[in-house]
């Protein structure tokens, strides 16, 4: 297999949540530009499905719409079972959909606040692996499953603490079904982004004082773009990782150097 084909996804079926916009989105048209068909799966039907027949028309792959809240069970369930009737199996699964609601102190967090969070960030992911890794496994076994993590998982951030937590749990939930689906054929990665410039980091970076902190803790000295994150993706996603598991890329510009 020549080096470029290794990037390929030619006949895959991926999943990606929290698709609408920002690194989701971009991560679903990389992905269809790649060869995959592409579920695109987010809050709002009427979001996704101009989206979904942009990727159709762009790239010539199928391309689903899926409303889903990926912190209500019952819907991450018929989400899944949905894909698994359209198109047989999923090869990738991408769980990048998250949530923060509130920046504060985790001593005066809302418990609705953090059950919120954690049930999107963390259960969330929980259940649509553990729901595609059972239809990988039906299936004889192989496939990719890559969490959208963060630096915050790595490194705890002030005022963003439960965020935090809920990404170092994901990156532990990484691990431990890496080691759990190893013998199926079946990885698990994750990517851990720094500053990237989404609506769900407007605040960090329109906040001047914050965003110019930031960006002095970084050696390439600006935020990334959601595009930038396509190219982890892909890797993990394709057989150009055949090899790697358990893993986290971290994709920050350098802030944690």
């Amino acid at each position: 297999m020549k080096p470029a084909e290794r990037f390929s996804l030619a006949g895959k079926r991926a999943v990606v949540t929290g698709a609408s916009r920002g690194i989701g989105w971009s991560i679903a048209r990389g992905f269809a530009e790649a060869g995959a068909d592409v579920a695109l799966v987010g809050r709002r039907q009427e979001t996704l499905e101009p989206l979904a027949r942009d990727l159709v028309e762009q790239t010539g792959q199928r391309a689903l719409a899926t409303a889903c809240h990926m912190g209500k069970a019952a819907d991450i369930e018929a989400m899944i079972a949905g894909v698994l009737d359209a198109w047989g199996g999923i090869d990738i699964l991408v769980n990048n959909a998250g949530t923060n609601p509130v920046m504060a102190p985790l001593a005066t967090l809302e418990p609705s606040a953090w059950d919120k969070i954690m049930d999107v960030n963390v259960k969330g992911p929980f259940l649509a692996s553990a729901a595609v890794v059972r239809s990988m496994q039906a299936q004889g076994g192989g496939g990719s499953i890559v969490n959208m993590a963060s630096i915050g998982g790595l490194d705890a951030s002030p005022l963003l603490g439960a965020y935090s937590v809920s990404k170092a749990a994901l990156l532990h939930l990484t691990r431990a079904l890496a080691k759990e689906c190893g013998s199926s054929g079946i990885r698990v990665n994750a990517i851990a982004p720094g500053l990237i410039e989404t609506k769900f980091a407007a605040a960090l970076i329109e906040t001047t004082a914050i965003h110019e902190a930031l960006l002095r803790q970084t050696p390439l000295g600006r935020h990334g773009q959601p595009d930038e994150i396509v190219g982890a993706a892909l890797f993990l996603a394709s057989e150009a990782s055949a090899f790697v598991t358990g893993q986290v890329i971290v994709v920050d510009g350098g802030s944690r150097m």
